[in-house]
């Protein structure tokens, strides 16, 4: 099959824990037209580490060909998000003397360098090095330092460090599949760059991605990323606990959450009734929706208050005056932007993602985020003059972390 469209397309590949999610844009005067979308039921990962390479492999490969078909071209490279609780962020901070009196962009990318001499574990590496803001002598809050005098700059950093190992899985995945990864891209990350608006960034604003597996957050103040952080817990837990609570099979009590279910009991219906299958051969049992809410809203009650403790931690509770956007698949769940206005006291909304043509209804749904977000960062990336480019976008994990000043371009 033939590539047979004229303008450049883009790919992005979210391999989750649940769902293998593969978008295709076309890329025509700067935006972005969704031309196709494929999925595949994912059986090679947990928590967003593969666990089974074979599995994944297939996985990705069903994804792929059903956005192939829908797209009718050929896809030979992506944008793949790397997602798990393997995922870190810290803020660091670096200091050089100006060389000329007036600040260069190699000044900053010694200033850059200098933050991002953090100390990591062997497994580890820096996959992003996010600026936020800079400091030239005493002058503080500047976002663009080049041609500023001075003789002292200062680069404050929020730096996303992952597994060695997790990255390289998953781009043997990808090679395995026949595909070029061509970046890579920390899930969180790209969610924001899907459903969360310029004033939302500026103003601040949280982003709580629900994943299968993990719950992955995101502060975002003054145009910056401030805090990212990665719980252990997600949507597959609210499934496990209604197979264990209705004793039912996993794949029943994923149906019963996605069809009836909802995060908040008391606006269930209490004499609406459902059918719950039962284990081995036994008979099927009915049950009140409320009394499956009831099941539900505990467990996701639980991860918002995660959510929040995480965001709390971290300082950034006083950031969010736009207040809090979910994502991610499990953001679907009926009453769920409800209570999470009871747990974090603020405006919440479920994001979506935004601004783009073509399949649009085919992507208006919170599973999609990270997908459409990736393909929104291959656009800055093919949108930027060369001299942004400090780094090769051949080499995802490992180069992918000194390529710094285009960050200035695309946070600021």
């Amino acid at each position: 099959m033939r590539m047979a469209k004229r303008n450049p397309v883009l790919v992005g590949l979210d391999v989750g824990t649940y769902k293998v999610g593969v978008v295709v844009a076309e890329v025509s005067d700067g935006s972005v037209e969704i031309t196709g979308i494929g999925t595949a039921a994912s059986n090679g990962l947990r928590k967003g580490t593969v666990v089974n390479i074979d599995a994944a492999v297939e996985d990705i490969r069903r994804a792929v060909e059903e956005a192939e078909l829908m797209a009718g071209c050929e896809i030979r490279s992506v944008i793949a998000g790397a997602s798990g609780s393997h995922l870190k962020g810290v803020n660091s901070h670096g200091v050089v003397a100006v060389r000329s009196r007036e600040v260069t962009s190699n000044d900053v990318e010694r200033v850059i360098e200098a933050a991002r001499a953090v100390a990591l574990p062997t497994d580890c590496e820096i996959l992003h090095v996010l600026p936020q803001d800079f400091v030239v002598d005493e002058q503080d809050g500047i976002r663009e330092p080049v041609g500023i005098t001075g003789v002292r700059l200062e680069a404050r950093v929020h730096i996303i460090t992952g597994s060695v190992g997790s990255g390289q899985n998953l781009i043997k995945c990808c090679n395995r599949a026949g595909l070029r990864v061509q970046d890579v891209l920390g899930g969180p990350l790209a969610a924001s760059e899907a459903v969360l608006t310029p004033e939302e960034k500026e103003l601040g604003v949280a982003l709580i991605d629900i994943g299968a597996g993990t719950t992955e957050t995101v502060v975002v103040h003054a145009g910056a990323i401030r805090h990212t952080g990665v719980l252990p817990i997600g949507g597959g837990h609210l499934t496990n606990d209604l197979a264990a609570a209705l004793r039912t099979p996993f794949s029943e009590a994923e149906t019963l959450k996605k069809r009836h279910g909802s995060a908040v009991a008391a606006t269930a219906p209490a004499d609406v009734m459902v059918e719950v299958a039962g284990l081995g051969g036994r008979p099927p049992q009915r049950l009140s929706r409320r009394a499956l809410a009831e099941v539900l809203e505990m467990r996701a009650e639980e991860i918002l208050r995660l959510a929040r403790r995480d965001i709390d931690r971290a300082g950034c509770g006083g950031l969010l005056t736009s207040g809090v956007v979910l994502t991610g698949g499990s953001a679907a769940l009926a009453g769920i932007t409800d209570l999470a206005e009871r747990v974090f006291r603020a405006p919440v909304r479920l994001g979506v993602p935004q601004e783009l043509t073509g399949l649009v209804d085919a992507v208006a749904s919170p599973m999609y985020s990270t997908a459409v977000g990736l393909v929104l960062h291959g656009l800055k990336q093919h949108g930027q003059p060369s001299a942004y480019r400090t780094g090769s976008m051949l080499q995802p994990f490992g180069r992918v972390g000194h390529r710094v000043v285009e960050w200035l371009r695309d946070f600021f």
